[in-house]
């Protein structure tokens, strides 16, 4: 019987429930289809600590070298580390991770060979039809099946990052990191050993049930913990990482989150430096307008997308950009294959601080220039309407420019606010910025009003 993947194959991965949605017969089946659209004759293969995660991989494995691919299994490892793998191997490169869902799901994170991303625009699609068509009929078999061995990258991994950030003369700092019982348990210790930082592990011990919170960093319930280590340790500042450590969230010295668009502002300051004030940066179009500022102020061009890792990706290619970043706490790197690593955003907000003597906090605050509601979501029965009502309310006031390059986006001089309908869910996504905490209220409850009445 044909199986049905319209529910697990997303816009840019697979995922999905284990067993009900998709299990290792499944998983065989997409490396066969993976190794089919990639036309590779070797592959790389990685995966997060769920408990389903080792099965599928190994099943997936199964699957590639039966279409004849030679299959390197990395084990466990960060999906950072996996497109470090892919981009040092030159081999196309498979994740078993679902990032911060819950402990019952699990999901595939492909990409090409140097960690050029996989999605329904760039292969995905085509695996999916294989895989459905393959699900009653069987993958097709190659006379000569490739082969699976296993290799240890985690050390180059560590090594590799390392190179891309000095931090040879910073100053001692004390570190709280909240792993979140994820993968940065795994990648910390080892990207850590050596630097002039003491250490305070949190849920460093890896467990796909994630017996403490979420390991997902945005959600600031999952934080609550760490803020207070935090402030009890006397730290410098604290790391939090979701579950497969692609992304990364700080904490600073008085235990207060530090805005991802800071961090993007931050990092860019910092790669432009390290490219002689010369380089293109992306960022989506709800990062903070301090972003683009803080790019210009240091000699960069600052290019402005959609919100999502394919857009950020595609720009970085198409523009050769240096860095980007979005509110969502991913940072993408030109001298990381143009992929996504929390953990060199990291580094770098080490460097900074440890380069001076002022507290996190006075560092940030260069880059974190305006107030920002963050996303409110709003459910809605009409997203096209409800957008329209908001947009006609605007439409007639001075000073007023628009555009709908992701939803729609309004600005003034003193504020800006973006209404996004998401793609999965009945609901509109609201962003705001202003001058000041009084107008971005004002704003925000205003449109609000106009979303929901």
């Amino acid at each position: 019987m044909t199986a049905d993947l319209s529910q697990l194959v997303k816009a840019y991965d697979v995922r999905g429930v284990v067993p009900d949605q998709w299990g290792e017969p499944l998983a065989e089946l997409f490396g066969a289809a993976f190794v089919e659209v990639t036309g590779a004759d070797a592959i790389v293969v990685g995966h997060d600590m769920r408990p389903t995660s080792p099965g599928l991989s190994g099943a997936f494995a199964r699957g590639a070298a039966g279409r004849g691919a030679d299959v390197t299994m990395i084990g466990l490892c960060s999906t950072d580390q996996l497109y470090y793998a892919s981009g040092a191997l030159d081999l196309p490169g498979a994740m078993f991770t679902a990032s911060h869902n819950p402990a019952q799901y699990n999901g595939i994170k492909m990409c090409r060979a140097g960690a050029a991303p996989v999605g329904q625009d760039t292969g995905l699609a085509d695996i999916r039809t294989l895989v459905e068509e393959w699900s009653s009929t069987g993958a097709p078999q190659p006379l000569t099946p490739g082969t699976v061995t296993e290799r240890d990258t985690l050390t180059d991994y560590a090594a590799h990052l390392l190179s891309l950030v000095d931090l040879t003369a910073i100053r001692p700092l004390k570190v709280v990191v909240d792993a979140g019982n994820g993968m940065g348990g795994h990648t910390v210790p080892t990207v850590f050993t050596g630097l002039p930082v003491d250490l305070v592990p949190m849920y460093f011990e890896l467990d796909g049930t994630f017996p403490n919170h979420e390991a997902n960093p945005l959600d600031p319930k999952n934080i609550t913990d760490l803020q207070a280590r935090v402030v009890a340790e006397g730290a410098d500042l604290g790391l939090a990482f979701d579950g497969d450590a692609d992304r990364c969230f700080v904490v600073d010295e008085r235990g207060e989150g530090v805005s991802p668009s800071a961090i993007t502002a931050l990092v860019a300051a910092r790669e432009l430096a390290r490219n002689g004030g010369r380089g293109t940066v992306i960022h989506n179009l709800i990062t903070s307008l301090s972003v683009p500022e803080v790019v210009r102020e240091h000699g960069g061009t600052p290019v402005r997308t959609r919100v999502g890792h394919s857009f950020i990706k595609a720009e970085m290619a198409a523009h050769g950009a240096i860095f980007g970043g979005e509110h969502s706490a991913h940072y993408y790197f030109r001298d990381f294959w143009n992929a996504d690593t929390g953990m060199l955003a990291a580094l770098h907000v080490l460097a900074a601080l440890g380069g001076g003597q002022a507290p996190l906090s006075t560092l940030v605050a260069q880059y974190d220039r305006y107030a920002a509601s963050g996303e409110i979501n709003s459910t809605v029965d009409d997203q096209p309407s409800r957008t329209a009502k908001v947009r006609a309310a605007f439409a007639d006031r001075e000073h007023i420019t628009t555009d709908t390059l992701d939803g729609l986006t309004i600005t003034s001089p003193h504020w800006w606010f973006n209404l996004r309908p998401s793609n999965t869910e009945p609901l509109l996504r609201l962003n705001v910025e202003a001058e000041n905490e009084e107008t971005m209220r004002a704003v925000r409850d205003e449109v609000l009003s106009l979303i929901r009445g």
